[in-house]
């Protein structure tokens, strides 16, 4: 009787020792392509495994230039990994193949995260024929970044919140001064940085919201693109189209070759960690045109279909979507969480720069535009506003002619 429970208690010790094995044996994967937030997504990863012993976190970077041609390779076998980063511009390609879980149910009954926290533009990107699909981790908008010795010694007050269309016209005009190489703006060829903006300051669309129907040949949007083409082609305040084939336009604002330039929040960390720029740069507001308008993004965490674990992957998605994941990110000021009551952390992480405004336009934000081949009819678009940007052909001839191209992938998406 004694030799028989010894067996049975060393039974029940392996039992348990094979079933506390078996629950250490979760390991999800975890995959994203900025090695900058490598540091802040490890620290996140430990800390979830922390309160969740039973769970491993595997991480695993892939550079920008190659995960998006490894993540359709994973795709087509089936083989995503467990829980990844998204954006908008390839986010409808993957949910509306089914690869993707939605997350409606779980967050229906979640008492960490509710789509509440996060700014109602940046969630609806992720959101497909009415199903949530992803997490928001972080967000952007664009602001008027300018050089303030240069505005200085032109004489020039700093830009400011009330500065319309014709007011930066004029100051980029008188900045501009052509024989040094000094322009007064840098005007990029960009999407979701530049024209972008502009379409919907002037009350136009890029696509509608049901994406069927591409809105570019239209009078506002025209309105937008010209904004741009007019500064390099008709004022001469930016450099040609080749010059900034040349030399990039963030090259050129970083060097104090050009006064004024949009960009994102996310080049925040880049200009504090420039010499030329950490002191001599701040940032404000876009100009308004017709109206007031600026595109709003951020990265979207999300579950592959394929995964064996779906409950445990929620729960990574579920904290790596709350206020705890998003402090030790906004901590690094890398990038803008996207839980708006942490916001002002990332706003403080550098003082000089007036970070706030990229939250003030939180107001006036519409969705950067996409759809499901949004990355195929993007690249047609630029090809198809190049020669326009170079003076070659007019604006609304290149309207035309993108208007024809991205309405063609539209039409081909609903087939």
């Amino acid at each position: 009787m004694k030799r028989f429970s010894i067996v049975l208690v060393l039974a029940l010790v392996a039992a348990l020792g094979l079933s506390a094995l078996a629950q250490a044996q979760v390991t999800l994967s975890y995959r994203f392509w900025d090695l900058n937030q490598a540091p802040a997504m490890e620290a996140i990863a430990r800390a979830f495994e922390a309160k969740n012993p039973g769970i491993k976190i595997e991480i695993e970077v892939i550079p920008w230039s190659q995960y998006w041609t490894n993540l359709e390779t994973a795709a087509t076998g089936r083989n995503l990994p467990d829980v990844f980063w998204l954006n908008a511009t390839n986010f409808e390609l993957y949910a509306s193949n089914n690869m993707l879980v939605p997350l409606d149910d779980w967050l229906a009954k979640s008492d960490l995260i509710s789509l509440d926290d996060y700014p109602p533009a940046l969630a609806a990107i992720y959101n497909y024929r009415g199903k949530q699909y992803a997490i928001p981790k972080d967000m952007d908008t664009i602001g008027l970044w300018y050089n303030k010795e240069l505005f200085d010694a032109a004489g020039i007050p700093y830009p400011n919140a009330d500065w319309t269309w014709d007011d930066f016209r004029e100051a980029a005009i008188a900045l501009t001064d052509e024989e040094n190489q000094v322009w007064g703006f840098a005007a990029e060829l960009s999407l979701q940085s530049g024209f972008g903006n502009t379409i919907y300051q002037a009350g136009g669309y890029v696509v509608n919201e049901d994406r069927t129907k591409a809105g570019l040949a239209e009078p506002e949007a025209i309105e937008g693109l010209k904004f741009w083409t007019d500064l390099i082609n008709v004022d001469k305040a930016s450099p040609s189209m080749a010059q900034m084939t040349d030399t990039e336009p963030i090259s050129l604002f970083e060097s104090g070759r050009a006064a004024m330039y949009f960009t994102g929040s996310w080049n925040a960390v880049r200009f504090n960690a420039n010499e030329y720029t950490k002191d001599r740069v701040d940032v404000t507001v876009l100009p308004k045109g017709k109206q007031r308008a600026v595109i709003i993004h951020g990265l979207g965490n999300v579950i592959a279909a394929n995964t064996k674990h779906r409950e445990e992957a929620w729960k990574f998605v579920e904290f790596l979507g709350s206020r705890e994941a998003m402090e030790i990110q906004a901590a690094t000021g890398t990038v803008i969480p996207s839980y708006m009551a942490l916001q002002d952390t990332w706003v403080k992480s550098i003082p000089q720069f007036n970070l706030q405004i990229f939250l003030d336009q939180i107001e006036w934000a519409v969705p950067y535009p996409v759809s499901v081949r949004a990355r195929h009819w993007q690249q047609l678009l630029t090809d198809c506003l190049t020669p326009a940007w170079a003076g070659e052909i007019s604006i609304e001839e290149a309207a035309q002619e993108a208007q024809r191209q991205v309405q063609e992938v539209l039409d081909s998406e609903r087939r």
